[in-house]
């Protein structure tokens, strides 16, 4: 059992390393890691080297098929964790499907075994699928959704009193923002945001941790009542270790397009705020992908509109 883990871990790891520019340079990247052949098939793969290996002497338990392969898929990513080939962002998406897969492979494998011992050759084969498979998915223009994330908020204020702390975000404290999840595993807090100048066409900047931008042009301008705005993320000048290439904003796979605050008075006189945005989101699997992108914006959003609500309430 041992060596299966051992097996498995391996090519995990091995699976991962043509991808990453660090091993094969940026021009010569030709393994995709974005692809359902790697991030679903691989962990297959990885599930059913490491119960055939297990069962190289006698049959395990149908427990062991589904829970060995998690042995190697953890092992995997704390290396690649260990020696920065993988950020902790991705491999906190990556690890549920993984390890769904991999127990899967682990099935398919004992399963396998039980009916017909496969060959040597045989499981090479399907060691080197996923190799020659996500090449060639790399080559298809993957498809792009739109998601919508909605938040709100009630906040014991005047309309008035909101506008004034959404048109424009001063500096923004450490000790105004609780600890989320999403700040846990890397994404940088907001820090404040500016504005050329008021109504239509304004500009506002708004500033994370660790050199993150994002322009925002002002399109609908109602004071006190809505404030909508484009959004571009200066990708041009965002340091490439704050975020992963794969979680990039602005990048291949995600951007935020567009964002929008309503204030609805109350009939007790607090005002709803309302904050909605807009994403898009490439990639072969956005059903999945998209569980995650509306998490992290869903928890960013709510930490911004607390911060307002804060600072409404205690003026």
């Amino acid at each position: 059992m041992l060596e299966g883990v051992a097996l498995g871990a391996i090519y995990g790891i091995l699976l991962r390393l043509p991808g990453h520019s660090n091993f094969v340079g940026p021009k010569a990247q030709i393994f995709n890691v974005m692809t359902i052949a790697f991030l679903f098939g691989g962990p297959v793969v990885i599930g059913i080297l490491t119960v055939r290996r297990a069962e190289a002497i006698e049959p395990v338990s149908v427990w062991k098929w589904i829970f060995l392969p998690w042995i190697s898929v953890f092992v995997t990513l704390l290396t690649l964790w260990l020696f920065l080939i993988e950020g902790g962002i991705c491999i906190l998406m990556a690890s549920p499907i993984a390890l769904a897969c991999a127990s899967l492979g682990g099935l398919i494998a004992g399963g396998w075994g039980r009916l017909r011992k496969p060959s040597n050759l045989t499981l090479t084969c399907v060691a080197i699928l996923p190799f020659l498979l996500a090449p060639v998915e790399a080559c298809l223009t993957a498809p792009s959704s739109t998601r919508t994330v909605a938040s709100e908020i009630r906040i014991h204020a005047t309309p008035q009193t909101i506008w004034q702390n959404i048109e424009r975000v001063p500096a923004i404290a450490p000790s105004e923002l609780s600890t989320t999840w999403t700040h846990r595993i890397g994404f940088p807090r907001p820090i404040e945001a500016t504005l050329s100048y008021e109504g239509v066409g304004g500009v506002r900047h708004a500033s994370f941790e660790r050199g993150l931008l994002f322009i925002e042009t002002i399109t609908a301008w109602e004071p006190q009542r809505r404030i909508a705005f484009s959004i571009k993320a200066d990708s041009a000048h965002i340091p490439t270790t704050t975020l992963d290439e794969h979680v990039t904003i602005g990048g291949r796979y995600f951007d935020v397009l567009d964002g929008e605050y309503t204030l609805e008075p109350l009939a007790n006189g607090d005002t709803m705020l309302h904050l909605i945005s807009h994403q898009r989101l490439s990639t072969n699997f956005n059903g999945y992908a998209g569980l995650w992108t509306d998490a992290v914006m869903q928890n960013l959003q709510n930490s911004i509109l607390e911060v307002i609500q804060h600072r409404c309430e205690r003026e």
